[in-house]
């Protein structure tokens, strides 16, 4: 399947809920995942693909937010779910940054692609509204940890939006890899494989694995690297994006092999 999401040239570099920033003070700020002060500093660096996670207010708005309940990341607790939008707005992200919802992002950055992982059944049909209404198709990968929810994403939406492998997909294409045999199980709906190095001790990432995914048409981005030398390595076998925290490790990673292939983005010493 040929998805303008994935028309950018490999590999990809992918901003984990925006990923790490510095403040104006030199200090590493890890809390303020999936903020659009993180979102910024990634696109500042020159990033063009971010990942976000997002759950639906008990009024329908779609939110960026990795957690159901509000309890570990902001100044207020509750679930998401249970909540409207105007009380989930008054919450701050480590006591500082709003939740933003997901068409403010697409809104935002209307230059950049974005990978959402739908946390939750409700997020769905908000999700279908979100990209009815910025006619965001071709900049979002939708991906689900829930096959079902996945599944179900994949047919309520109104035209064709580029999606990852759920967990059944990604048993299959992992089958696949094993024999030629059965590769007729692997799903030829997702555009691309998104998987950890390991689940729990099991691992999941080989080469046979790549290499089956790209017989496929389907690319394979691996999640969610921070350690520079692993994502060398990765590089090293192919793979064909990299979803990390430290935004700009894997910048340095990617530029010293000659590619990147973000925006020039700010220098080293200022990200």
């Amino acid at each position: 399947m040929t998805n303008a999401y994935l028309s950018s040239p490999v590999p990809i570099a992918l901003a984990h809920r925006g990923g790490w920033l510095t403040d104006g003070r030199g200090v590493r700020r890890t809390e303020l995942e999936n903020t659009a002060a993180a979102f910024q500093h990634a696109v500042d660096l020159g990033y063009t693909y971010l990942e976000t996670d997002v759950h639906a207010t008990s009024d329908g708005r779609l939110m960026a937010f990795h957690d159901p309940t509000l309890d570990r990341a902001t100044d207020m607790s509750g679930a998401i779910g249970s909540l409207p939008y105007r009380e989930v707005s008054r919450a701050r992200v480590a006591g500082r940054e709003p939740v933003p919802a997901m068409e403010d992002l697409l809104g935002s950055w209307p230059q950049a692609r974005f990978n959402i992982d739908l946390k939750s059944d409700a997020a769905v049909e908000p999700m279908r509204e979100v990209l009815r209404r910025t006619g965001a198709w071709d900049r979002v990968c939708v991906g689900s940890f829930d096959q079902a929810r996945l599944d179900r994403a994949r047919r309520l939406f109104d035209r064709p939006v580029a999606t990852s492998c759920g967990p059944v997909d990604v048993v299959r294409l992992w089958s696949a890899s094993l024999s030629p045999l059965l590769r007729a199980l692997a799903s030829r709906v997702p555009v691309c494989a998104q998987v950890p190095l390991r689940q729990g001790r099991f691992p999941v990432l080989s080469r046979d694995l790549i290499r089956t995914a790209h017989r496929l048409g389907l690319q394979v981005h691996v999640w969610t690297v921070n350690d520079t030398g692993v994502m060398g390595r990765l590089l090293d076998a192919g793979v064909d994006g990299i979803v990390t925290d430290d935004t700009v490790g894997l910048k340095r990673v990617l530029t010293r092999r000659g590619r990147w292939h973000g925006a020039a983005g700010t220098p080293f010493e200022n990200g």
